[in-house]
C-alpha cells in the first residue's frame, strides 16, 4: 500500500467520524496529517530496510525481493481472473500453486486436517514402538504396556512418598518408570510361574514342557520388571485348550488377565479355543466378553484337584470360542 493510499484510508475514517461536527473536522484532519507526516517516513524507511534484508541475488545478478502479502493476493486474483487467456493452463496452475503456498492457512485447510481419520493403534507407529509387535531386541516379546497402574504399584508409590516425608534428608527418589511386558514363557520364568499357579489353583502344577513346545504360541507371561504377575497358557497349538489363566494378588482389576487372554487368542487365529472354568468363578464374565459360549456343564470336574474345604465350586462349565 502506497503512502497516498494510506493517507486516503485514514482521511476517510476521519471524515466519517467528524461529519457530525464540522467545526472540529478541519482541525482534526490537520492534526492527523501533521502526525502521519512525521511518522510515516520512518515507518516506510524501516519497511525498506526489512525488504532489503529479505532480498537475494539470483545467478544472473538480478535482485529478487519476496512479495508482500498484499502483492501475493493481488497476483493470485489477477492470475485467476485474467491469466487463463495469457498463460498456458499448466504454467498458470504452477504459478497459482506457488503463490497460494505463501498465503496464511485458511479455515478449510484446518477442516481438512481435522477430517483425517487417525491410524488404528494396532497398525500405528506407536504400537510398533510400545507393543503389539514382536521385537528383535527382546526375545519372545508380545506387547508392552506403559499406562496400567495396578493397586500394588499405587501402594508402592504411597510407601515411597510416605518415607520421603518422614526422612527428607536421607531419601533420594530415583524411581524409574517400568512398563508391564507381555512375553512368551522362558525357562527363567518357571519357578515364579509354578509358585503363582500353586497359590491360585493347587500344588504340583508343572508346565516345564511348554518351554520346549511352541511357547511363542502357547503362552503369554505378564512381567513387571523381573516379577511374574500373570500367566496364560495353552496345552498345545494343535489342541488350543486354555489350561491356566492366573494373576498375582495386587494386580487384579488392572486388565492384566484381559490383555493376556487377548494376546493368547490372537497368537492362535482360525482355531476354536476351549477351556473349563468353575461354575462360581468370576472369570466367566471375562470369557463371555471375548465371545466364549458354554457347551457343557460337568459336575464334580474339580473333585480330584481341589480340597474339600475349598470355596471354589467342584462343578465346571466347558466353554468354546468359535472362530
Amino acid at each position: 500500500m502506497s503512502l497516498d493510499s494510506l493517507l486516503d484510508f485514514f482521511r476517510t475514517g476521519i471524515e466519517s467520524r467528524t461529519s457530525d461536527d464540522p467545526a472540529n473536522g478541519s482541525e482534526e484532519a490537520s492534526y492527523f496529517e501533521r502526525f502521519m507526516g512525521s511518522v510515516l517516513p520512518e515507518c516506510l524507511e524501516v519497511r525498506c530496510q526489512v525488504q532489503d534484508s529479505d532480498c537475494r541475488t539470483d545467478n544472473f545478478g538480478a535482485v529478487l525481493r519476496p512479495l508482500s502479502r498484499y502483492e501475493v493476493s493481488a497476483a493470485i486474483n489477477y492470475a485467476s481472473t485474467f491469466g487463463a487467456a495469457a498463460l498456458p493452463l499448466p504454467i498458470q496452475a504452477t504459478i497459482l500453486r506457488k503463490l497460494q503456498l505463501r498465503r496464511p492457512p485458511q479455515s478449510d485447510i484446518f477442516n481438512s486436517l481435522k477430517s483425517i481419520r487417525t491410524t488404528p493403534y494396532e497398525t500405528s507407529f506407536l504400537s510398533r514402538s510400545c507393543g503389539h509387535r514382536p521385537s528383535s531386541t527382546d526375545s519372545g516379546l508380545v506387547a508392552v504396556d506403559w499406562e496400567t497402574r495396578s493397586p500394588w504399584m499405587e501402594l508402592m508409590a504411597d510407601i515411597r512418598e510416605h518415607y520421603s516425608y518422614a526422612h527428607p534428608a536421607s531419601f533420594e527418589s530415583c524411581e524409574v518408570p517400568i512398563p508391564i511386558r507381555y512375553v512368551s514363557l522362558q525357562a527363567s520364568h518357571l519357578q515364579q510361574v509354578h509358585e503363582l499357579l500353586a497359590r491360585v489353583f493347587w500344588d504340583g502344577i508343572n508346565v516345564s514342557d511348554l518351554v520346549q513346545s511352541s511357547p511363542e504360541r502357547c503362552s503369554v507371561i505378564a512381567m513387571y520388571g523381573k516379577i511374574v504377575i500373570g500367566v496364560a497358557l495353552l496345552s498345545s497349538p494343535q489342541e488350543a485348550y486354555i489350561t491356566y489363566l492366573a494373576v498375582r494378588a495386587g494386580w487384579d482389576n488392572s486388565q492384566v488377565a484381559t490383555t493376556m487372554l487377548y494376546h493368547l487368542i490372537m497368537l492362535n487365529p482360525y482355531r476354536d479355543i476351549t477351556l473349563h472354568v468353575a461354575a462360581n468363578n468370576p472369570a466367566m464374565l471375562l470369557y463371555n466378553r471375548f465371545g466364549f459360549k458354554a457347551e457343557e456343564f460337568i459336575t464334580g470336574f474339580y473333585e480330584d484337584y481341589l480340597d474339600s474345604q475349598s470355596r471354589a465350586s467342584m462343578n465346571a462349565f466347558r466353554l468354546r470360542l468359535r472362530r
